[in-house]
């Protein structure tokens, strides 16, 4: 019995957790969702002139300490 508990007792606390939760969220209206999306767009822009510049350093450092 003491197994059953151990198993069971998690299980409930867990689906009734995920429960309130779900009931709890809303969906974004349209306004919140564009100032998501912009923001996201803004990140992925700006990791990928991060991305773009070490990049751009890296090569010709590369090459210089391989000599190749």
């Amino acid at each position: 019995m003491e197994v059953v508990d151990y198993v069971l007792v998690p299980t409930k606390k867990f689906a009734k957790d995920s429960f309130h939760l779900v009931k709890r969220c809303t969906k974004p209206d349209k306004k919140e969702f564009m100032k998501i999306a912009i923001a996201t767009a803004i990140g992925f822009m700006i990791m990928g002139f991060i991305g773009f510049f070490v990049k751009l350093i890296h090569i010709p450092i590369n090459n210089i300490l391989i000599g190749g």
